[in-house]
Order: structure tokens, then C-alpha cells, then sequence
């Protein structure tokens, strides 16, 4: 089972980009820690809505630059781009650093940098997204994911503990010069990735429009159900920042009690991504039971009475949330035609990462107003909500169905590859490319509705 779950390092540009992007993500969980505590014990006197507002800023452009970042995704070459978007950051960590290490950073000013790393990450998500389908065959696709999502998640559980280390020891400004310096190690990975093997990409013959985009996530029914989770579980349950560090403070832990909490996280969050390694293909009943997984722990954690007991709920917590993001992003990637997979990818980044500018304010404010343990609950009732959205579509879709043999079990159709959408249905580029994946039972609905005589 080993070799299967780590099946796409047998391709030299995934091994080199797994490498690059381990360094630069134990970077980049420092810097996240590193803000986050600078703006709620340096820049004001522990206010959470602050914290918001901060992760609104950086979570918005996501959203606002929807459609723009997704054809420059699918138009460009995503390698020279990501050396651009990856070069943008090391920059603007760069200066942060310095402006702290000199005192001239205010909280206006972190609110302008939150803006503009944002900004930048709305055009190195879904590329860095798209870019995986480019360096493994589509097959090994929803396997390098996953594996991406480990490596997200191994950063995690050392980059925060370091980071709450670095604070204490020597001061935040210094946890942003080294992940400057980690930057270093994804560009010389985009340097040594062989061009020559990576996966050709539908040549796009005309002008690219988002519209197409939208107008393909608009006809799968399962893509729509797959966006309006993810929302929810974005908007109002992944706002760790904001709850590990207000619960920190109710604990009464410093900047390492809080780092510590960020990488226990990470430990369930890098078992949910190594079982999805193992996993042939992405369903969406995973994502579907990682949501009701999610709503559960976090209703647990919310009751614990003590730090310890706090934090080892949050590797369940950490185990349901990686299993229903990376299951979905995994399904998104392996069931979306490939000319339009930059687009789509921008909009599945758009919708989960753009509910933090909506929900993290609201959730802020309710830790200040409320309390940290409100704010979770807040979060878990959302999580809920998605569950029952999921679980009702499957339910109505006609998807569940029962077992010939036995009385009480269900079955559940999954999605298989069938070429269904007419050419027409698209601009030029998407014609004559490979056929779309659609699930059976939306290819039924369909035909129905087709077949059906209009009022």
C-alpha cells in the first residue's frame, strides 16, 4: 500500500516540486503564525475583529479577482508564473520583516501587506492548483494532490512550533526574514522541473472566456454541491488563526502555547492527507462524512476545559478538515475537463478561500463579543449546514440506492468518465479536447429535463 500511496514520486518533476514546496510551506506556516500573533498582541491589545479583518483582506482578492486569475492560469505558463508569484512573496515577506525589526510597522500598514499578499496568492493559487495536473498523468493526479496536502500539512505541524520559538526568542520580525529565505528553495525547484515532461495542455484557439468556466461548474450539479461546502466550511470553520489564538490567551499560553496548537493540527491534518494518498480516486461521500466529522470535533473542542484536552481535539479537527478539502480538490481536479481546469480551480480557490473575507470578521467579532468557544461553535454549525447540503443532494439526486443483497446497506454511484457536453455548448477552445467526466445520474437528469415538455 506504501508504494501506491506515494505513487507520483516515481516522476522526477514531482519529487524536485514536493521538495521546493515542503521548504517554502514551513516558511510560509511561520509567516502565518508570525501575523497573526503580530496583530493581536503587538498591533492591538488582543483584539480578535482585527484578526479578521486581516484575513478578510488577504482572503478577498481570491474572490474579487475570479476573473482574471483563473484564464491567466489556463493562458499562460504556469511554471514562468509561479516564478513570478512565488518571487512576489519572498519580496513582500521580505519587507514585512524589515518594517517590524525597525518598529515602523502599524496595524494600517499589516492591513495594506495582508492586502497585497492576497492579491499575489489569488494568482499563485490556482496555478500552484493546475499546476500538479501538469507535472503527473491524469491518473496519478488525485494521488499528487494528496500529497501535496501532506506536505501543506508536515510544514504545519513544524512551521508554527518554530515560529511561537522564533517570538519568544529573538522577536516576530525575524520569523518573516526566514521565510524570505525559504522562497529560495521553490525557485530553484521551478529551475530544475524538466519543461520537456510535463503533461501537454490543450492549446487554447481563441480568446479564453471565464464565462466558460462558469457555465461548465453550472451544468455539474455535483461541482455546485462540492463549491457551496467548501463556502461554508472556508467561511465560518477554518478560521484557526482567529480560535487556537483567542483560546491560547483564555489558557493563558503565550506565542509558543499558540504555535504548539497550529502543529498539533497539523497532525491530524497530515494522517487525513496520507489516507487520501491512498485512496484510487476522490468521492465525494468523503468529503460529504469529513464535514459531519468536522462539525463533531469542533462542538468537542469547544466544551474542553483545559488546554491539553483542547489541543487533542484539534487533531481530529485537523483530520476531518484535510480529508473533506483535499477529497474535494481532488475531485474537482480529476473529474473537470482539462482546458477549462485553470478556471475552475480558480473558482473553487475563489469560493473556499473568499469566505474567509465574509465569515472571519463575523467569526472575530464573535469571539470578542461572545468568546472563543461561541466563535466554534459558530464554525461547527456551519459545518453542519454543509453537511446536510451534501448528504440532501445525495440523497434527492437519486445517488443512493439500495443493496441487491443486503436489506439494510445503500449504495452509492460515483462519478465515471463519459463524454457528454456537446461542443457547441462551449467557445472554439474547448472543442475537440478530451471528454468531460460527468456522473451518471447528472447525465440522467439531463436527458430528462431535455425530454421533458416545457410549461
Amino acid at each position: 500500500m506504501s508504494s501506491a500511496m506515494f505513487r507520483s514520486f516515481s516522476v522526477f518533476n514531482y519529487r524536485v516540486w514536493f521538495i521546493g514546496a515542503l521548504v517554502s510551506n514551513v516558511g510560509a506556516w511561520m509567516q502565518s503564525t508570525a501575523l497573526s500573533w503580530v496583530v493581536l498582541t503587538q498591533l492591538t491589545d488582543n483584539d480578535a475583529t482585527a484578526m479578521g479583518v486581516t484575513m478578510a483582506l488577504q482572503f478577498a482578492p481570491p474572490l474579487l479577482l475570479v476573473s482574471v486569475t483563473g484564464l491567466v492560469a489556463d493562458r499562460f505558463d504556469r511554471r514562468k508564473l509561479l516564478f513570478f508569484t512565488q518571487g512576489s512573496l519572498m519580496l513582500l515577506g521580505l519587507i514585512i520583516g524589515v518594517l517590524l525589526l525597525t518598529g515602523s510597522m502599524n496595524l494600517w500598514t499589516m492591513y495594506a501587506f495582508a492586502f497585497a499578499l492576497g492579491i499575489v496568492a489569488a494568482f499563485d493559487n490556482p496555478t500552484r492548483q493546475a499546476f500538479v495536473s501538469d507535472l503527473v498523468a491524469r491518473e496519478n493526479a488525485s494521488n499528487a494532490v494528496a500529497l501535496n496536502a501532506a506536505s501543506f500539512n508536515t510544514a504545519r505541524m513544524i512551521g508554527p512550533a518554530v515560529a511561537g520559538i522564533v517570538i519568544v526568542a529573538v522577536g516576530t520580525g525575524w520569523v518573516f526574514m526566514v521565510n524570505a529565505l525559504t522562497f529560495l528553495a521553490m525557485l530553484v525547484a521551478l529551475i530544475l522541473i524538466r519543461p520537456a515532461e510535463l503533461v501537454p495542455r490543450p492549446k487554447l484557439r481563441t480568446a479564453s472566456r471565464m464565462a466558460d468556466g462558469l457555465r461548465y461548474v453550472g451544468g455539474r450539479p455535483d461541482l455546485v454541491v462540492t463549491f457551496i461546502m467548501v463556502f461554508l466550511l472556508g467561511a465560518f470553520g477554518m478560521n484557526f488563526p482567529i480560535l487556537a489564538s483567542t483560546m491560547a490567551l483564555e489558557f493563558g499560553q503565550n506565542a509558543d502555547g499558540y504555535g504548539v496548537l497550529s502543529s498539533i493540527l497539523a497532525i491530524g491534518s497530515l494522517a487525513g492527507a496520507l489516507l487520501a494518498a491512498r485512496r484510487d480516486r476522490a468521492r465525494l461521500r468523503l468529503v460529504i462524512g469529513g464535514l459531519g466529522l468536522f462539525a463533531v470535533a469542533s462542538a468537542l473542542s469547544a466544551a474542553m476545559p483545559v488546554y491539553i484536552a483542547y489541543a487533542a481535539t484539534l487533531m481530529l479537527i485537523g483530520f476531518s478538515t484535510v480529508t473533506t478539502l483535499t477529497t474535494a480538490n481532488g475531485y474537482v481536479q480529476t473529474t473537470t475537463e482539462p482546458a477549462l481546469r485553470g478556471r475552475v480551480l480558480a473558482l473553487y480557490m475563489a469560493i473556499l478561500m473568499g469566505g474567509t473575507p465574509f465569515g472571519a470578521p463575523i467569526v472575530g467579532w464573535v469571539a470578542d463579543a461572545f468568546g472563543p468557544r461561541a466563535a466554534i461553535l459558530l464554525g461547527a454549525a456551519a459545518a453542519l449546514i454543509a453537511f446536510a447540503v451534501g448528504g440532501g443532494w445525495l440523497l434527492f439526486s437519486g445517488r443512493l440506492h439500495r443493496h441487491e443483497s443486503r436489506r439494510f446497506a445503500v449504495t452509492i454511484d460515483e462519478t465515471r468518465p463519459i463524454s457528454v457536453v456537446a461542443p457547441e455548448e462551449f467557445s472554439d477552445e474547448v472543442a475537440g479536447t478530451t471528454p468531460i467526466r460527468l456522473p451518471d445520474a447528472d447525465i440522467a437528469t439531463r436527458k430528462d429535463a431535455a425530454a421533458r415538455p416545457r410549461p
